[in-house]
């Protein structure tokens, strides 16, 4: 009997082979094998929303070998990833090689090891036409979308430019934030801290709350906290009510795709793509020293918080293992998933949860082991006990006024002995309060005023937009990473250190999106496009029905639009610097080629002065002692010089680093694992040391099969073209 397996990549075809043994054939796919064409529309919109299929030129060769497998097969089976997006490769797959769609040969796995495969292949089943219905109406909803606007913005503004469905919500949202900001007026006010004592040694802080008996007192300017801290002046602090309490802080569920990404961002300063392109890794199996490739993670695509009671049993056989029973809450814990949220999976989990991060470190690349350790951290925590805080609170009288202080200590440390859920705003913990006995007089050590403004609202960073775009129901978990990577390439926003900024071009899209295709950015709208789209997986909705509703108001909108606009051309505004024209004295502006961005002078054609955009780096010119510049050449490529060119002809390919060279104190650079010092007559070179050990960065180097792995993860389209 010849059974023939197919999946994505070729990792993973490693990994279920392994399981399955020798009557079984496992091959890759590489992602997808048909779409539709990239030059045409490809849909029919006047037949039924049509679309027209072809196959991947790309993918010649794996089409033709795929060919060949399954006709010498007796019997195929589609493996690929159990999501919207997988069931349409497999039935795409399907109609290539002339399958039987009756036929159950559609197997599924959660998670990749030697029960999840046997599992999943002992359960095949149809195709599911609804799952399929589904990725198709996205695919055309953003095919429409995007091939309809995207002509429009380049009549309108400039060739080149895209408007996908979901990716022209998000810019909104992070315009709109932008334009918050902007408009934001700061209002002042002014708190009083006392810092008082009950022995003249150590203090705690206390917050001036208000009159006695009286709501908490605004201070609005200086004079009125200068008028305070005359009435407080030779006050006696004494020790009013004191109330103590106990405090459970319970821990974080496990991971889904969302919190995944926003704590990888917090935690481990990983973009969206970079974790989901890890997560794959772990889940479709990674060389393992003594035990051969195994998945190390559960299914990462999904917005479930359900655990099996498998995972459950060993994660708290861990638990009692490595903390002890009282590490155990007293009644299991059960986390609710969102409203709305698909249960087709369990939460991300390791596989096997006694498989500690540590035990590991030697078989995974730096990438690998940092996310699975997070992963396996978040989710052992979840099932562990909470941990119990004693609360103080206590009222400081002072000449009629109230002071408040409270703070708590750590009567058990439960889960937090692992692990702890990062905060997007990180404020000040309040530490442990002295004992403190109503009627203790305190010692005041100091009394001071101190001047604030109300701030603006945070710009989004990556987490903050994750979590807003989940909260709004704007896209799929699969769809958060490939949106962000998108308006990044396409310079509508820019990231600058955490933070994501809308850039000119992104604003004036928005501003045209707004005013003429508001339903497509309206965050309500979208979010009911993505309830539809539910509703047609699970067979409530015919697809081409919710298409034609969608489209009937979307072309008369495209319609208005165009004659509303016609003879007009909007300005992308320039970004002015403070870098100053040689030639004729303007500030210079930044401008896109095709090498990337660099300065130009405004007053072109009459003066067309450019220079490279450059970027300052850490330590000094060894010729000169100048500062060194990050430049590119005329081709592109990156280098380093002397801010004095051309009089200081220094340049090198090596990026200088902050490390100084122990011999004359100079900058060093870094070339191939060493660091070297360019100082004349100084010598010095050093190996690099890795904090890594060598067979992590082993791993960290992919194989061939690897190699075609990551290929195949680029050519799925993962919902981007939204």
């Amino acid at each position: 009997m010849s059974n023939l397996v197919i999946v994505e990549s070729p990792a993973k075809a490693k990994t279920i082979k392994k399981y399955l043994g020798p009557n079984y054939e496992v091959t890759a796919s590489m992602g997808h094998v048909r779409d539709l064409q990239k030059s045409k529309m490809s849909v029919d919109i006047e037949n039924g929303f049509e679309p027209l299929y072809v196959e991947m030129t790309d993918k010649e060769d794996v089409i033709k070998k795929l060919r060949q497998e399954a006709a010498g097969s007796d019997k195929v089976y589609l493996a690929t990833d159990p999501d919207r997006e997988g069931e349409a490769i497999s039935w795409h797959l399907s109609q290539m090689l002339a399958l039987n769609d009756q036929e159950a040969n559609r197997v599924t796995f959660n998670e990749i090891t030697k029960s999840g495969v046997k599992q999943g292949m002992e359960h095949p089943r149809k195709i599911d036409a609804d799952l399929v219905d589904a990725q198709q109406a996205r695919r055309i909803l953003d095919r429409i979308v995007g091939y309809k606007i995207s002509p429009f913005l380049w009549k309108k503004v400039k060739r080149g430019l895209s408007a996908g469905r979901v990716q022209s919500v998000a810019l909104r949202i992070i315009v709109d934030r932008e334009q918050e900001i902007r408009a934001f007026v700061p209002e002042e006010y002014w708190s009083i801290d006392a810092a008082l004592s009950p022995d003249g040694k150590k203090s705690f802080k206390a917050a001036l709350h208000g009159k006695a008996g009286g709501k908490k007192l605004a201070i609005k300017d200086e004079e009125q906290a200068a008028a305070i801290l005359k009435e407080l002046a030779g006050a006696e602090y004494i020790v009013g009510k004191v109330k103590k309490g106990v405090r459970n802080k319970q821990p974080a569920p496990p991971f889904i795709t969302s919190t995944l990404q926003q704590e990888a961002s917090r935690k481990l300063g990983f973009t969206g793509q970079r974790t989901m392109k890890v997560a794959q890794e772990l889940y479709e199996g990674v060389e393992v020293k003594g035990t051969g490739t195994t998945g190390l993670i559960t299914y990462m695509r999904t917005d479930s918080l359900r655990i099996s009671e498998e995972a459950r049993g060993e994660g708290n056989k861990y638990i009692t293992g490595r903390y002890g029973e009282k590490y155990l809450p007293e009644k299991p814990r059960y986390y609710k998933s969102r409203a709305g949220s698909q249960d087709a999976h369990e939460a991300i989990r390791p596989t096997s949860p006694s498989l500690d991060p540590e035990s590991l470190k030697d078989s995974l690349s730096p990438d690998q082991f940092k996310l699975y350790r997070l992963i396996w951290q978040r989710f052992i925590s979840s099932l562990m006990a909470a941990c119990v805080q004693d609360t103080v609170q206590a009222d400081i009288e002072a000449n009629g006024y109230i002071f408040k202080a409270s703070g708590y200590t750590v009567r058990f440390d439960g889960f937090t002995v692992l692990y702890e859920e990062g905060r997007d705003d990180e404020g000040e913990d309040t530490g442990a309060l002295p004992p403190l006995t109503q009627g203790d007089p305190l010692k005041l050590m100091e009394l001071k005023p101190n001047q604030h403004f109300t701030q603006p609202p945070a710009r989004y960073t990556e987490a903050s937009l994750i979590r807003a775009l989940e909260e709004n129901g704007i896209g799929r978990p699969s769809t958060y990473a490939p949106i962000i990577s998108t308006l990044l390439a396409r310079d509508y926003i820019i990231r600058e250190k955490k933070a994501l900024l809308p850039t000119p071009l992104g604003e004036v899209i928005t501003e045209l999106m707004k005013d003429y295709f508001k339903e497509v950015v309206d965050i309500a709208f979208s979010a009911n496009m993505e309830k539809s789209l539910d509703d047609v997986e699970a067979g409530r909705v015919n697809w081409k029905k919710m298409l034609s509703d969608f489209y009937g108001g979307f072309e008369q909108t495209l319609k208005n639009a165009e004659e509303q606009m016609d003879g007009t051309r909007i300005k992308v505004p320039d970004i002015e610097t403070d870098v100053v024209c040689d030639i004729c004295g303007r500030n210079m502006v930044i401008k896109s080629g095709r090498f990337g961005k660099f300065l130009a002078c405004p007053g072109y054609p009459e003066c067309k002065n450019t220079k490279p955009i450059v970027k300052e780096t850490p330590g000094e010119c060894p010729l000169c002692g100048g500062k060194i510049l990050q430049k590119k050449s005329k081709n592109g490529h990156k280098y380093f010089g002397c801010e004095n060119a051309p009089s200081c002809q220094f340049m090198t390919w090596d990026e200088p680093v902050k490390d100084r060279c122990p011999k004359c104190d100079r900058t060093l650079f870094k070339k191939r694992g060493m660091q070297y010092c360019a100082a004349e007559g100084c010598g010095y070179e050093a190996k690099i040391e890795r904090k890594t050990r060598k067979k992590a960065d082993t791993a960290a180097k992919p194989k061939s099969g690897a190699a075609k792995s990551k290929k195949a993860a680029a050519s799925k389209t993962d919902e981007a073209e939204a």
